[in-house]
């Protein structure tokens, strides 16, 4: 009996150890903060569960795409990014994976990021509004025009990209013909007041954004069915051409976001990196924790705690249940 207590009491210790060494293993991270308000959520969200849920030291470092994907390509350093719209990297993103050099984990955005054009949620239920040709069908609905008797599509401020490619959208759709006016909002101020305006009013509103973002998860906004798919060619040949003289319905190509860290950390991050690999949320959620921050002012810090102390049902089905008790301990 003596011999089995003293077995089990090792293999207790044992277990104990391996547990706390895992914990020591993730050791210090580095994490990039990126200059975005749904990026620098998640980056402190992610400090948070890494630092009381899994024992790691976690430093936030400055990040944007570019600059933080060459880095850790280059000298693998910050460890982490963890929202990175690899779109813009794709190449050379596939290239340092297919090398061993960095890994891929979860999609963090899991509906990706979406940019297109919007109706409020209201009035696309009230009047069946669910397509452009929807909405184009029905310029009364959207109010905004100077010519009152015009309905209005808002557009980018100048010097935005989307400027030219919702200017061509707007000639595709024949949108002026079917009784519209291309609105330039003067700012983005201007856009979101537009927008704002119209949700308070009760009022239609037809224009492009992108989210997740802290205006949409304010306000219900429904995207519309562009009616075509993504067309890659004619994206690069036209959609995104200042005037070009052809432009055809071209839906915006889904922007995919995924956590990328490098095999360092992969490799000593132990369950830590199941972690990376299975935290993911939707665009809602995220633009519900950016109005939050928006209405008050708040930091990223201040982000992740709101998150944190509100969205348990949705962060605690990241991690397993003793490291989420460690977690809510810890808030």
């Amino acid at each position: 009996m003596r011999k089995l207590f003293v077995s089990v009491a090792g293999a207790a210790l044992s277990l104990a150890a391996t547990s706390a060494m895992a914990q020591e293993d993730c050791g210090k991270v580095s994490m990039a903060e990126m200059n975005w308000a749904s990026a620098g959520a998640i980056a402190n969200i992610d400090k948070f569960i890494l630092e009381n849920g899994y024992g790691c030291t976690v430093e936030l470092v400055p990040g944007d795409t570019m600059p933080t994907f060459t880095s850790m390509n280059e000298k693998a350093e910050p460890d982490i990014a963890p929202e990175l719209w690899i779109n813009a990297v794709r190449e050379p993103l596939d290239r340092a994976v297919a090398e061993g050099e960095l890994i891929i984990g979860g999609e963090v955005l899991n509906e990706g990021g979406v940019e297109g054009f919007w109706v409020p949620t209201s009035i696309a239920e009230e009047h069946n509004i669910y397509t452009v040709e929807d909405a184009l069908a029905r310029p009364d609905l959207f109010p905004g025009a100077e010519d009152e008797s015009k309905g209005a599509w808002f557009t980018c401020p100048t010097g935005w990209n989307c400027r030219i490619t919702t200017g061509n959208q707007f000639r595709a759709f024949d949108a002026e013909e079917k009784g519209f006016t291309l609105v330039d909002p003067g700012s983005a101020a201007g856009l979101d007041g537009s927008l704002a305006r119209a949700n308070e009013r009760g009022q239609g509103w037809l224009g492009y954004y992108w989210a997740p973002t802290a205006i949409l998860g304010k306000y219900d906004m429904t995207l519309l069915d562009i009616g075509a798919p993504h067309d890659k060619e004619e994206w690069d040949t036209c959609t995104v051409i200042e005037d070009c003289p052809d432009p055809k319905p071209n839906a915006w190509v889904k922007s995919e976001v995924f956590t990328v860290v490098t095999d360092d950390f992969a490799n000593k991050a132990g369950v830590a990196m199941d972690y990376v690999k299975g935290r993911t949320w939707d665009n809602r959620t995220a633009g519900k924790v950016l109005a939050w921050m928006s209405e008050n002012q708040a930091t990223n810090e201040d982000g992740a705690y709101y998150f944190l102390e509100n969205y348990e049902d949705v962060w605690s089905k990241w991690v397993p249940d003793d490291v989420a008790e460690k977690v809510k301990a810890a808030l």
